[in-house]
């Protein structure tokens, strides 16, 4: 009797088995042909099809979630009957270049003679650089000196010009020499500095939506040199090169930034 039971406990989860094999569909069902024959028929036995579930891998996952935008690049050669994109290419390149040169200029912790020539004086003959009206040369460290003689009455004028060029500047006058100190190398004037930095940029980036406007309004006067998808691309390539160039202006931002905080 023990041994009956102890059988039929072997043998009923096989046979469980193999009734809901019976009941399922035969989509659902796997046949394995068993080796042997038996009547000249083969055997198979039915076993319950098991779903297969395919996990993505976690390589895949980050693709298809991270994954960017297709970057255009389309034939200038295409399209310049429609517009020079290598034109529009060079003045967003030549914004970036505007704004490494200003940064040269404008925004360093040591201030030197070389810095004060772009600063653009306002005269009765016009806006002259002070380099062309006035002698500039470091007495030290800490002071910088303007000597005007040769245009005495432009003096007042390239003292205004200094105090409002941005460079945390507070110049002093005896008759016709400006002297012109420079500031100690602070915290608050390094953050002075990265401020002036800010405001710069964002001065570059309001030349490069101006260079981005015209050339979507230059397009938008050639929609009838090509088709609509044409000129879609053609949008596209431009806000793409347009994205790109900010990209550009903010790494040199915060390469300057990282300079100047130390």
């Amino acid at each position: 009797m023990a041994l009956g039971l102890r059988c039929s406990r072997l043998v009923h989860p096989a046979f469980c088995n193999f009734l809901a094999a019976l009941t399922r569909p035969v989509s659902e069902v796997t046949l394995k042909t068993v080796s042997g024959r038996q009547n000249d028929h083969r055997q198979y036995l039915a076993y319950p099809a098991v779903p297969i579930r395919h996990f993505a891998t976690k390589k895949a996952k980050a693709k298809g979630k991270g994954q960017s935008q297709t970057r255009m690049n389309l034939n200038t050669a295409l399209v310049e009957d429609i517009i020079s994109l290598e034109e529009v290419d060079e003045e967003m390149k030549s914004v970036i270049e505007a704004l490494k040169d200003n940064f040269n200029k404008t925004v360093n912790i040591r201030t030197s003679p070389g810095s004060l020539d772009h600063i653009t004086v306002v005269t009765a003959d016009g806006k002259l650089a002070l380099n062309q009206i006035g002698q500039i040369s470091m007495k030290s460290p800490q002071l910088i000196l303007v000597n005007m003689a040769s245009f005495p009455e432009c003096t007042a004028a390239a003292i205004k010009a200094i105090r409002e060029s941005g460079m945390n500047l507070n110049p002093e006058v005896e008759e016709t020499l400006i002297r012109v100190p420079i500031p100690k190398v602070t915290r608050e004037h390094r953050e002075m500095l990265v401020k002036l930095a800010k405001q710069n940029t964002n001065k570059a980036k309001d030349s490069l939506r101006k260079v981005r406007t015209n050339a979507m309004n230059k397009l938008k006067k050639s929609k009838d040199k090509a088709s609509e998808d044409t000129i879609r691309l053609i949008e596209k390539q431009i806000s793409q090169m347009a994205d790109d160039t900010v990209a550009e202006l903010d790494r040199h931002l915060a390469v300057k930034t990282r300079e100047l905080l130390g």
